[in-house]
């Protein structure tokens, strides 16, 4: 019995049928409103800072075919969120597929998996949005002191030094007010993003429009410094020459700047509050991605043109760049955009995160009576918000965010790899199923997503799956001492035992659930 509910599986039209009741969200986000929330979520911290040190350290100029390559790693995977987030266009992305196609346990995990990739993502960026704020008050001649101004702790040579500092003050406080728009309503959180990707894109464009100028192409030469691969497994270098004892080249530097895409599959976790969720979250998936990885080639085409890679600065190569050019006004101009642009990816990861526990709420994993709570005025899961809330201020404002960084990577891949596996199982299992969107050229597309997603996370360094394990075990424990008693569908699988002494062999088939 207890493997049938682990592997006992969900119901697609159970999933609809929960969009009728009183707890679901409210519908007001159109094709517009969701590629922005994509893009607001995309472009961030990685195009002004990682792009540089990526630049300088992993792969030269070839890093535009860097950001190439995990581009096409996540629209293999893009393509499949598409199909499943217009088949069931409900909270919970990867989680609610997984438990469609794989069963509970699996849809444990990869939920368990989103909620750190968010959490920590958000915590990440927010220590990025602290650092730009802090570059801004700088040109007004504020400096804030250390004690309130930099994390307690930080990570070196695999040991936690202390720096003498209380919190990060300025990372607690934005995640804060964030926290207070999201509770809000998110109509008006998307109209908040909306703006502030407004800022942030015409930041991007001024970058490539007046950086273009000053590109020299002697500085493109040599073009791949570092090799063209950089393949390896578990930290340790298959193909190239490693640099300092980790890989370098072409695919070591598209899993290190892979933190830059990070966030566009989050548009599935809001497809239940769209206006039309099968044809507007595939179009904004598919747009916002093509979109930041167009921008993305460009900013590193026009940052190694205007610096050469050995000289780029690694803490903030792009605003350096254009005062290296003599234009050191620039620079104040994209320390704002990089405020603007930081502060709309803190939202969309925190924003996403509630949204799986919603889910995870509706099927009894997690107490109802909290995560499922939707505010009555507002149409918001306010108490899962504020709890996330807390957890990422923490993160934020006391621990080196450094060490966590490779894990919101690791966990991300992972989900892509989750929902490639999905796509192909569905096509098995509920082949006359409508899709209103169908993920081309299956199987070849799922497959080829597995695999480049299995390519980048073995590229990270061996340290980030042991912490992703630990997480995973966290969960488990959860799972098992909390999830599995008050499972909606495990309690459902008990009542069949108590009434018929074992499970039906086709009570399940029936409705598509079959174990």
């Amino acid at each position: 019995m207890s493997q049938n509910q682990f592997f006992a599986k969900k119901n697609l039209q159970d999933l609809l049928d929960e969009m009728a009741g009183d707890h679901r969200l409210k519908r007001v986000l159109g094709p517009v409103a969701l590629t922005s929330l994509g893009i607001g979520a995309v472009i961030g911290a990685g195009i002004f800072v990682s792009t540089g040190k990526a630049a300088h350290d992993i792969a030269g100029p070839a890093l535009m075919v860097s950001y190439v390559v995990a581009g096409l790693t996540c629209i293999f995977a893009a393509l499949c969120y598409a199909e499943f987030a217009s088949m069931a266009p409900v909270a919970g992305s990867a989680y609610t597929y997984a438990y469609t196609t794989m069963g509970e346990l699996f849809a444990w995990i990869i939920g368990w998996d989103l909620v750190l990739e968010y959490a920590v993502g958000a915590a990440t960026v927010a220590n990025g949005w602290s650092s730009y704020f802090q570059a801004v008050l700088a040109k007004f001649g504020i400096v804030l002191p250390d004690i309130i101004s930099k994390n307690p702790l930080v990570y070196e040579n695999g040991h936690f030094v202390t720096t003498g500092a209380w919190v990060n003050l300025p990372a607690v406080l934005i995640v804060a007010i964030v926290t207070a728009v999201l509770v809000k309503g998110i109509q008006e959180s998307a109209k908040f993003n909306t703006a502030m990707v407004i800022v942030k894109v015409l930041a991007v464009l001024f970058v490539i429009g007046v950086g273009a100028f000053y590109i020299d192409s002697a500085n493109w030469t040599p073009f791949a410094p570092y090799g063209w691969s950089g393949l390896s497994f578990f930290g340790q270098p298959i193909l190239g020459e490693p640099q300092n004892g980790r890989p370098v080249g072409v695919l070591a530097g598209a899993a290190i700047i892979f933190f830059a895409y990070i966030g566009f599959d989050s548009v599935s976790t809001h497809a239940e509050e769209a206006k039309n969720p099968q044809r507007d979250v595939p179009i904004a998936i598919v747009t916002s991605l093509l979109i930041c990885t167009v921008l993305y080639i460009a900013v590193v085409a026009v940052l190694t043109g205007m610096v050469r890679y050995n000289e780029i600065d690694i803490h903030a190569g792009v605003s350096d760049a254009f005062k290296k050019a003599g234009l050191p006004k620039a620079e104040f101009i994209i320390a704002g955009a990089g405020v603007a642009g930081i502060t709309s990816v803190l939202l969309v990861m925190m924003l996403s995160a509630p949204r799986v526990f919603l889910a995870m709420a509706r099927d009894g994993l997690v107490p109802s009576k909290f995560f499922a709570d939707v505010h009555p005025r507002f149409q918001t899961p306010w108490k899962s918000t504020i709890l996330i809330g807390l957890f990422v201020s923490v993160l934020a404002g006391l621990l080196p965010i450094d060490a966590l960084l490779d894990l919101t990577n690791i966990g991300t891949l992972f989900a892509f790899v989750i929902v490639c596996a999905a796509v192909l199982i569905m096509r098995k299992t509920n082949p006359d199923t409508p899709r209103p969107f169908r993920c081309p050229f299956v199987p070849v597309v799922p497959v080829l997503g597995i695999a480049a997603c299995l390519m980048l996370m073995f590229s990270l360094p061996a340290e980030n799956w042991y912490r992703l394990i630990g997480w995973l075990a966290i969960g488990m424990c959860i799972y098992f001492g909390y999830g599995r008693k008050h499972s909606v569908l495990g309690q459902q699988l008990r009542g069949e035992l108590a009434r018929h002494g074992a499970t039906p062999a086709g009570s399940l088939k029936d409705d598509g659930s079959q174990s």
